[in-house]
């Protein structure tokens, strides 16, 4: 299953807001043994965003999503999706239904600051999706998602997001496997048994320098589970390597 991520927000773009969403997602999907293919930042800019998805929708098994969503001028996310596929946004009543509870419930845990500030929450903008999706309800805050044809729309608060993407996180998966080695061999001693190895076993082989107190790392990658073992074997023979990646020195 090959995937894309689409991140969304002029803060990420001025490095106002760190892009851990990216880093996650990714992590997250490989694990479940899907390929990440393509990872990109847009600007909260509705016709780049439409786009990113009408493309990506295209030429990937499915699109991850995430940011822009609420009820602000500069969240445009939906607007975007929408405009990708030639749909309407349309209020959603399961939606909209949970963003009354969520804010009746934050009003009753939150008297004082309900009463201290008039909050204004427009609960049918809040619960818009392009027609015809499917409705994701955000299990950590007041946003809804979506999941439109093969596009999954997710929040861009890191928490939230995270708690919408496991609701979904069954519907992703492949054949793709990984080990990773250490070594304390610098990267340039291991330049020749990471090329044999690729050729010999049809593997993907990447080799990261240290960070830190953490030896070198080789990660071999592959959709043959047989392949990446036997090559995995065929550098314990040829590679020094350590069972721990840290290296005990601060």
């Amino acid at each position: 299953m090959n995937v894309a991520i689409l991140t969304v927000g002029d803060e990420l773009l001025a490095g106002d807001t760190e892009n851990t969403n990216a880093t996650w997602l990714a992590r997250r999907l490989t694990e479940r043994g899907a390929t990440v293919r393509r990872i990109l930042t847009v600007p909260d800019d509705e016709g780049v965003i439409a786009e990113a998805v009408r493309e990506w929708s295209d030429a990937y098994s499915a699109v991850v999503v995430t940011g822009g969503l609420g009820g602000t001028h500069d969240d445009l996310t939906m607007d975007g999706v929408a405009t990708a596929f030639g749909r309407s946004l349309v209020v959603n009543e399961e939606a909209r239904a949970d963003v009354l509870e969520t804010v009746a419930a934050f009003r009753e845990a939150n008297p004082d600051l309900a009463e201290a500030y008039d909050l204004e929450i427009d609960a049918d903008a809040q619960s818009s999706i392009p027609e015809g999706s499917r409705p994701l309800l955000n299990p950590a805050g007041l946003s809804p998602g979506c999941v439109t044809e093969n596009v999954y729309v997710l929040p861009g608060i890191p928490d939230e997001m995270r708690a919408m993407f496991e609701l979904v996180a069954e519907e992703f998966d492949g054949d793709g496997v990984s080990e990773t080695l250490f070594t304390p061999a610098p990267e340039g001693a291991v330049t020749k048994q990471l090329a044999e190895v690729r050729d010999r076993f049809d593997v993907a082989v990447g080799s990261y320098p240290a960070r830190g107190d953490v030896h070198n790392r080789i990660k071999v990658s592959g959709r043959d589970a047989e392949a990446v073992r036997a090559a995995v074997a065929w550098l314990r023979d040829r590679v020094e390597l350590v069972e721990n990646g840290e290296t005990g020195e601060k």
